[in-house]
C-alpha cells in the first residue's frame, strides 16, 4: 500500500511588502514506504530553502542594491550558501536565519481532526419546550504548517500522517 500526500513549498520571489506575491510548487506523491516518503519531502523541503536564499538574494540585489536582473545573476553566479548569506548580510543587514519559516521551509498541508462543540436546540417528543444540548463532532481540516520536517519532531507531532509500515 503506497502513502499519499499533498505538499506546497513556497519560494519567495520578491521580498516582503511588494506587490508581488510568492510562488508556490505544488505536488502530489505516492511512494511506496514512510522512509521514501520523508526523504522526498525532506528533499524537496532542503530545495525550498535553496531557492529562496537564491531569490532572497537576487531580490535584494535588484530591488535595494539598484543591480539589474542580469547584473544580479551574474554576481550570483558560482556562489554558495555561504556567500549568499554575507551578502545578504554585508550589503543589506539581513541575518536570514532571521527570516521567517514559512519562506526558509515552505509550507506543508495536513489534514488534522478537530472536536468541535455546539450548542443545539432539540425539541423533545412529547414536549413543548426545547432543551439545549451540547453536541461534539470531530472534523478533519487541512492546516498549514511552516516548520522543519525534515528531523523527527514534525511526524512525532502528528504521527496520523504515516501508515503504519507493514509487510
Amino acid at each position: 500500500m503506497g502513502r499519499a500526500m499533498s505538499i506546497a513549498l513556497s519560494s519567495r520571489g520578491p521580498p516582503i511588502g511588494s506587490r508581488e506575491e510568492p510562488g508556490f510548487d505544488g505536488r502530489v506523491v505516492l511512494y511506496p514506504s514512510n522512509r521514501n516518503l520523508r526523504d522526498y519531502l525532506s528533499w524537496r523541503q532542503a530545495d525550498c530553502h535553496i531557492n529562496n536564499l537564491y531569490n532572497t538574494v537576487f531580490w535584494n540585489l535588484v530591488q535595494k542594491g539598484g543591480l539589474t536582473t542580469s547584473e544580479a545573476e551574474e554576481k550570483l553566479k558560482g556562489t554558495l550558501a555561504a556567500d549568499k548569506n554575507e551578502i545578504l548580510f554585508s550589503e543589506f543587514n539581513i541575518n536570514y536565519n532571521n527570516e521567517p519559516l514559512i519562506y526558509k521551509k515552505g509550507t506543508v498541508l495536513i489534514w488534522d481532526k478537530v472536536n468541535e462543540t455546539t450548542t443545539k436546540h432539540v425539541k423533545l417528543p412529547n414536549e413543548d419546550s426545547e432543551k439545549e444540548v451540547t453536541v461534539t463532532r470531530t472534523r478533519n481540516i487541512i492546516t498549514a504548517h511552516h516548520c522543519d520536517f525534515i528531523g523527527d519532531e514534525f511526524w512525532e507531532e502528528h504521527p496520523n500522517i504515516l501508515e503504519d509500515d507493514c509487510c
